[in-house]
């Protein structure tokens, strides 16, 4: 296994990433975050030599063309360890109770996020947009998604998760659904008591104003998905433009059902939260697996991957 650490990351507070150079020509590019409490030397190696259930196939044997980045997290304390310090993208409460003390994930998230797009960046300058992949387990998987949707350049070829969920989730979700309350109110229906519409014996000009102003309001529901990226960007209190790049980005997301340590229901929550997005993506649900990848997830990972990835030409 060749591995070097050839990159220093401008960000200080991040280690140098863990490289895995490709067995052939470097074509593709894969970031692979590995979860809280853990490092690219602990979680890469094992990563690697794991393989596929069916073609019994390893990472490097399916994609040789891809170099491996194995980015490691900024050390800081996390606070369900009380004083513990430990490698983690950010910090946050106990997932039990995953919308309690989301103060504690801002300013983590937003290094980590920043960190992330710049490792995107390096690497679509020397493969192309198309050829890199983002991809996270666990808490990596959550910061994953958080840079993807906080993304502003060109859409790059896709997102991986393994375990993991969506920070904001239930915030995003509110921004989306609105509160109707107000809007759903209709100028021109009748009065439940007195029967009589609540503009009869009005101007024409406020009935073409209103209905006007109702017609606007049902264009911007259209630009909802674009309000919630820019409340989680406030949340973070992070600049740059906001748009919608992640729309053009799959997303595959894989969960056990019996995962321990990020309820299903998370991963569940995500999927929901990203569709409601506009985001192209799916979610595969693992019978009897826990908080790890399985032999079939990354079957269907490879597979998912195949097709993203621009085809490499065969070997001669």
């Amino acid at each position: 296994m060749d591995i070097t650490q050839e990159i220093r990351p401008a960000w200080d507070s991040f280690p140098a990433p863990m490289i895995i150079h490709p067995q052939l020509e470097h074509r593709q590019s894969f970031i692979v975050l590995h979860g809280r409490g853990s490092t690219a030397q602990k979680f890469g190696p094992t990563l690697l030599s794991t393989a596929s259930t069916l073609a019994n196939e390893t990472l490097q044997m399916a994609f040789p063309h891809a170099k491996v980045i194995f980015p490691t997290a900024s050390r800081s304390r996390a606070t369900i360890y009380k004083r513990s310090y430990t490698h983690q993208w950010f910090d946050n409460w106990h997932l039990e109770d995953a919308t309690r003390r989301q103060d504690l994930i801002g300013e983590g998230l937003l290094s980590s996020i920043g960190y992330i797009h710049s490792l995107l960046q390096a690497e679509i300058k020397v493969v192309g947009k198309e050829n890199v992949v983002l991809w996270g387990l666990s808490q990596g998987c959550a910061a994953s998604l958080s840079a993807l949707l906080t993304w502003d350049g060109e859409p790059f070829a896709a997102v991986v998760g393994m375990c993991g969920w969506l920070p904001y989730s239930i915030l995003l979700m509110d921004v989306i659904r609105e509160d109707n309350s107000e809007s759903s109110w209709d100028p021109f229906s009748q009065d439940e008591n007195s029967g009589e519409s609540h503009f009869d014996k009005k101007d024409t000009d406020t009935r073409e104003e209103l209905s006007l102003q109702n017609s606007r309001n049902q264009e911007a529901k259209l630009d909802l998905p674009m309000q919630a990226v820019a409340f989680l960007k406030n949340e973070l209190q992070m600049e740059g433009i906001t748009g919608t790049a992640f729309q053009n980005i799959p997303v595959f997301l894989g969960h056990g059902t019996e995962d321990e340590k990020v309820n299903i229901e998370l991963g569940r929550e995500a999927n929901t939260c990203l569709q409601m997005m506009g985001a192209d993506i799916q979610l595969v649900e693992y019978q009897e697996c826990g908080h790890w990848y399985s032999e079939e997830m990354l079957q269907d990972i490879f597979n998912f991957l195949r097709h993203r990835l621009n085809p490499t030409p065969a070997e001669g």
